[in-house]
């Protein structure tokens, strides 16, 4: 009997041995194996450098910006081990301590709650399996965690995993990540920086300060504790860390604002070299790009597009969420926290009350008002099309908003007392900004639209559209070449036109006035139609045409009078950099993005040099450059005059205001605007590129002029060529001005300034007020 019980023993434990055996295999079956990881290298992509040769973004296959160890803040490496697994150095892969609380809690809650992985099985996670929580994906788990430990030291389980783990918004890895929220590399993080990433690993979403500042600074908060209590920090740090201000990059300006531009290096890069090579050649690319500028660009464009799209009026919200809490008040613990964003950042919030005057609302953690006096503009009601649904004469939040309604909004500058935000939305309307250096060609920015992650077409590049008024100076700058000056004079008149390819057709002016004999520096500053219109047909369209492709338009042309008004297709790029020859004294240089490129033996592969033709002659660039000086000083730029200096540019409005344009320049850059639809539907009346487009240049403009800390922007004036003489004429004529005339003072090129003053019977200039200028 006792020989039959050790039999039947032996054979049990011999069952339950095959069964734990067929288990691990069958569990492990599948897993991948370790070993190759310990010579893990990441494949090398190709990196991009600005024009400073600081690091703006990668080309590779796997995500992330990968960083040694060793360049990782010691206080960041702390702030996670304290936080995610006290243990790390003294286990083997599993903590069972954690996973016997784990389990405790998951029996209590009857479901898989709490997770007890250390460092090893997150990375494990990582690398090899998915995150849905079941009991055969964490067996599985386990053993990998064995087989890392087995295969890895410590250091290199850690390095791995610091730069693969996900910390939101897209960014895998600290580096990124430290980018992502501060606008800084890892290596310069501080330990209250780094206490706010480690506690953003549990759970990206929630932790976000993006998402809410209130629980992204009480995480902090258990991060600062643990590493007290693991003896990494005293509580005297614990308090003054928690209270220190954190001072966030922005998710628009930050790391992400040279997406356009990224897109275009990419697009060149592998047509030239091959997709292989640029994601694993160790390729360097030193661009051409001006990292101020591109964040000018990015931040004036999207803030232009926001306000040109309120004066549509308001959509509604963007969804509703039924309420059961009441939050009339912040509480303490809502308080607007120490933590510092860029105020144009928009937040999603929940309305908690509305009243006439004022609503409350709960956006990124902190509760605040949005004022009546602040939301005028979202008293029309509009549909997704534009199309008005209803205008409140008597307008009262709670005519748009109830409780529980999801908007969009922003920080207004927070006040002592209370935070107060702005309702805002996210436009429709899409824009472009291009800004080329004119000596050099070299692209200094570029941005293809409002949000590359809701849309990656880069306008800037690829968008074709109409050019309006914005064409107007490849007309004139021909007519100087043909025999006309600055004094000539066309009448404005109306005209009709019944033959051709065009048919019938009546040219107008924008106000629908005439002003009889009218100059063409005039008629240029105030962007007149018919004076055009007369001017392209006395020159001839060949003639245009033919200077246009000087200037680096490609075409194809309407070949016609409509030239006039600027109904080719062109792109922001284009029109940029065909002004750039303007302020460059008639040199067309070609627009260059990347300056050199070398290979991974640090070996120059491709280099770029700067490459001009004279397009037109300095005489003539002079002359055209004067004209659009006098559309900023009088005419229809008129905005431009604000930020100083010598400024020449042109506005531009297609039919049915489909399309806002402005392109100036100074001496030293170059920069377009252009606003439309992607669905060519009109921006509504009155935005023309003097109101839509033209205040997003000046405040491009004004913010690199004030952030320039070298020679690029130091406003010296437009260099007068030989060949250019001076002489006071009548302004009412065009003519040569006596001793009983008006005078003022005209350029012209040598020889054709006029030799004696006649007054034709025909000329009769009379002096009109010039009230409305946003006309083009």
């Amino acid at each position: 009997m006792k020989k039959i019980l050790i039999i039947f023993i032996i054979i049990v434990l011999a069952s339950l041995a095959g069964v734990a055996v067929g288990s691990y295999f069958a569990l492990a079956k599948g897993i991948p194996q370790i070993e190759e990881i310990k010579d893990y290298k990441p494949t090398t992509g190709t990196k991009v450098y600005a024009d400073d040769d600081i690091f703006i973004g990668e080309f590779k296959v796997e995500k992330g910006i990968y960083t040694p160890l060793k360049k990782i803040p010691a206080h960041l490496i702390n702030a996670v081990i304290a936080t995610e697994d006290s243990r790390f150095w003294t286990h083997k892969g599993v903590d069972y301590i954690a996973i016997t609380r784990a389990l405790l809690k998951d029996t209590l809650a009857l479901r898989i709650k709490e997770g007890g992985s250390t460092i090893t099985q997150q990375l494990t996670k990582v690398l090899f399996l998915t995150p849905k929580k079941t009991v055969q994906r964490k067996l599985r788990e386990v053993i990998l965690a064995y087989r890392l430990e087995k295969n890895l030291t410590k250091e290199e389980i850690l390095e791995l995993y610091l730069n693969r783990i996900y910390l939101g918004h897209g960014a895998y890895g600290v580096e990124m990540a430290a980018r992502t929220y501060f606008g800084k590399s890892v290596s310069d993080i501080n330990l209250s920086e780094s206490a706010l990433l480690a506690g953003i690993i549990k759970a990206p979403s929630s932790y976000s300060p993006y998402n809410n500042l209130v629980k992204a600074k009480e995480r902090q908060y258990v991060v600062l504790k643990r590493m007290q209590e693991e003896g990494y920090i005293t509580e005297k740090d614990v308090k003054e860390l928690y209270a220190r201000p954190l001072y966030l990059s922005s998710l628009k300006y930050g790391y992400e604002s040279p997406n356009y531009f990224l897109e275009y290096i990419r697009k060149y890069l592998e047509e030239k070299y091959g997709v292989e090579t640029v994601y694993k050649g160790a390729l360097r690319v030193y661009t051409t790009l001006h990292r101020g500028m591109q964040t000018a660009a990015v931040n004036t464009l999207q803030t232009g597009l926001r306000d040109t799209d309120k004066r549509q009026g308001f959509r509604g919200p963007i969804g509703h969420k039924d309420m059961d809490i009441d939050l009339e008040k912040p509480t303490e613990k809502e308080a607007f926290p120490k933590v510092i964003m860029k105020p144009d950042e928009l937040l999603t919030g929940i309305v908690i009350k509305v009243l006439p005057g004022e609503a409350v609302v709960k956006a990124g953690g902190i509760v605040g008002k949005i004022l009546l006096s602040d939301s005028l503009w979202a008293s029309r009601l509009i549909d997704q099309r534009g199309n008005i649904i209803k205008e409140f004469k008597e307008f009262k939040l709670t005519d748009i908003l109830k409780s529980g309604d999801i908007i969009k909004v922003r920080l207004k500058l927070p006040k002592l007392k209370e935070t107060l935000f702005l309702l805002e939305q996210e436009p429709l309307v899409e824009g472009a900004v291009a800004a080329i250096e004119p000596s050099t060609g070299y692209i200094r920015a570029m941005v293809g639209g409002y949000d590359f992650q809701r849309s990656e077409f880069n306008r800037a590049v690829f968008a074709r559209r109409q050019a309006g008024s914005a064409f107007k100076p490849m007309i004139y700058g021909s007519a100087m070449d043909h025999g006309f000056t600055p004094a000539s004079i066309i009448i404005d008149e109306p005209v009709s036109y019944s033959a051709g390819l065009i048919g019938d057709w009546k040219p107008e002016n924008y106000d629908h006035e005439y002003w009889g004999p009218t100059r063409l520096r005039e008629a240029l500053a105030y962007s007149r139609n018919i004076v055009t219109v007369k001017l392209l047909e006395k020159v001839g369209v060949e003639n245009v045409m033919e200077f246009a492709k000087r200037l680096g338009f490609e075409g194809p042309f309407p070949q016609d009078l409509t030239l006039a008004l600027g109904s080719l297709s062109v792109s922001p790029l284009e029109m940029t950099s065909a002004f750039s020859a303007f302020a460059n004294e008639g040199v067309k240089m070609k627009p260059i993005a990347i300056k050199y490129i070398t290979d991974s033996r640090g070996e120059v592969i491709e280099q770029i040099e700067p490459e001009g033709v004279e397009a037109i002659s300095p005489q003539t660039a002079f002359l055209t450059t004067s004209l659009l000086e006098d559309v900023v000083k009088y005419g229809t730029g008129w905005r431009a005059k604000a930020i100083g200096g010598p400024v020449a540019g042109k506005t531009g409005t297609t039919n049915e205001y489909k399309d806002a344009w402005f392109v100036g320049y100074t001496p030293e850059l170059t920069a377009g605007v252009w606003v439309g639809f992607d669905n060519m539907r009109s921006l509504g009346h009155g935005e023309t590129g003097a109101r839509a487009a033209s205040p997003i240049w000046v405040s491009f403009m004004k913010e690199v002029s004030s952030a320039s800390q070298d020679t690029m922007f130091g406003f010296e004036g437009f260099r007068m060529p030989e060949g250019i003489t001076t002489t006071e004429i009548d302004p009412n004529t065009g003519l040569l001005s006596t001793d009983k005339t008006e005078k003022m003072v005209e350029f012209f090129k040598e020889g054709t300034a006029p030799q004696t003053y006649s007054r034709p019977s025909h000329i009769d200039i009379k002096k009109k007020e010039r009230k409305n200028l946003d006309l083009d």
